[in-house]
């Protein structure tokens, strides 16, 4: 008979194994990284680019390039693309971030040697229709007028301007920028982006020599565009702590957005903070969840993060809560977050924290492509495997006592920025 009225013991994960990306030099010079895993025929190729020359008088440029790039080109118009792309049971997709823009092909390994000429054509000659634009700069401005409404996109928008002022990291996008894109302006931000000096390329998955000489054949080859490029880097003014409300007096939730600029993932207490937020609010049965949600009923939900972005991070909580509660909730947030600096955490507690956070990144680690996804994180940051070996080590190793110094270093509530959308 299974015993099954007391639960089992805990078992710290004792070793973490993650496949390293082996790097290769295409003729031209792109460097590509190969993450060879798995058993199935199936491959991922991303082709990421840095996003350059920011301007803010052309603040959607490397945004709607990415956006657009499937729309045709010289030879193949936005329906030929996709029909290809399906027809070989394949899939494509663009992302943008604010430090990095790229292209991603699944496939299988038969046939990328179809689909990766489609793949070469979009990032060398993307032509930007014009009545594709038009019909772009119609639907975002849509899009955006729509997302005015919810109370969350107006906290995170107003936050980021906060923490970061007019740069990328926190300009708000108006109607207006959209009306101002031009083709011309998506032309010239293409060719000095979409270049092999400005590109890397990462493939995982089950990937033979076969794999790596299709992707030298088609972009290592017959791609030498070498336009000067300035890369984004920015510096931020220390700002005053502040609050921002904006009301909307018929709202019956209001979002809350708490938080400051802080450390990124190449600061060698970045490991330490995410233990120290898994308490506050980063996972189900945070401090925060459990005061908030399961004791008061304030929200559904609540959380903390720590963003790592290439050239800054920061801190933020979020939660939507009823109207009627949120001077109450700021109050009980703050409670929770003054606790972490005057009280040690109980011993129990923080081996639950570390073993969910071992747990869940050994399960984060279920096929190739999220190795790869592994390799991106330290990869952006210009930081070697040797991190993941101090994140595991701290994890394990970090005491009560560090993260109360941890806690009273970075968790100053008077220094957070706040945001309320809706009712106080």
């Amino acid at each position: 008979m299974i015993e099954r009225t007391t639960a089992p013991a805990f078992k710290q994960v004792e070793k973490i194994n993650i496949i390293k990306a082996a790097p290769v030099t295409l003729n031209n010079g792109i460097q590509l990284y190969v993450i060879n895993a798995g058993e199935q025929e199936l491959v991922r190729v991303e082709l990421i680019f840095n996003n350059v020359n920011w301007n803010i008088s052309k603040p959607l440029q490397a945004y709607a390039v990415n956006a657009m790039l499937v729309e045709g080109t010289s030879t193949l118009t936005a329906y030929q693309i996709a029909e290809r792309v399906d027809y070989y049971g394949a899939f494509l997709q663009t992302d943008y971030n604010y430090d990095i823009s790229s292209v991603t092909l699944y496939s299988l390994s038969k046939h990328l040697d179809s689909v990766l000429p489609i793949v070469k054509d979009i990032v060398t000659d993307a032509v930007f229709p014009e009545d594709d634009l038009e019909t772009f700069k119609r639907n975002q401005k849509q899009k955006l007028m729509v997302n005015l409404e919810k109370n969350d996109f107006q906290s995170r928008r107003i936050f980021n301007n906060m923490l970061f002022g007019n740069s990328l990291y926190g300009y708000s996008t108006q109607a207006e920028d959209y009306d101002r894109l031009g083709r011309d302006e998506l032309i010239e931000y293409f060719h000095q982006a979409y270049q092999p000096e400005n590109c890397s390329i990462i493939v995982s998955g089950k990937v033979d020599s076969g794999v790596i000489e299709l992707l030298n054949k088609y972009f290592g080859y017959n791609w030498d565009t070498s336009l000067k490029v300035s890369h984004n880097v920015f510096s931020f003014p220390v700002q005053e702590a502040s609050l921002r409300y904006l009301e909307k007096p018929e709202a019956l939730q209001s979002a809350i957005r708490i938080g400051k600029v802080s450390i990124n993932r190449s600061h060698p207490d970045f490991p330490a903070l995410q233990v120290l937020n898994t308490v506050l609010g980063g996972y189900f049965g945070s401090r925060l969840m459990s005061n908030i949600r399961e004791d008061k009923g304030y929200t559904y939900g609540i959380g903390s993060a720590v963003v790592s972005l290439v050239n800054s991070g920061y801190f933020f909580i979020a939660s939507e809560v009823g109207a009627d509660v949120c001077a109450a909730t700021l109050v009980e947030i703050e409670k929770e977050v003054n606790l972490l600096k005057t009280d040690l955490i109980p011993a129990e507690e923080l081996d639950l924290v570390k073993n969910y956070m071992l747990g869940s990144f050994l399960g984060s680690l279920e096929n190739a492509f999220s190795h790869a996804d592994k390799f991106k994180n330290i990869w952006f940051s210009g930081l070697e495997y040797d991190y993941y070996d101090r994140y595991i080590k701290t994890v394990k190793e970090i005491n009560s006592e560090t993260l109360l110094e941890l806690a009273r270093f970075y968790l100053d509530f008077d220094s957070f920025n706040k945001v309320i959308v809706g009712k106080k």
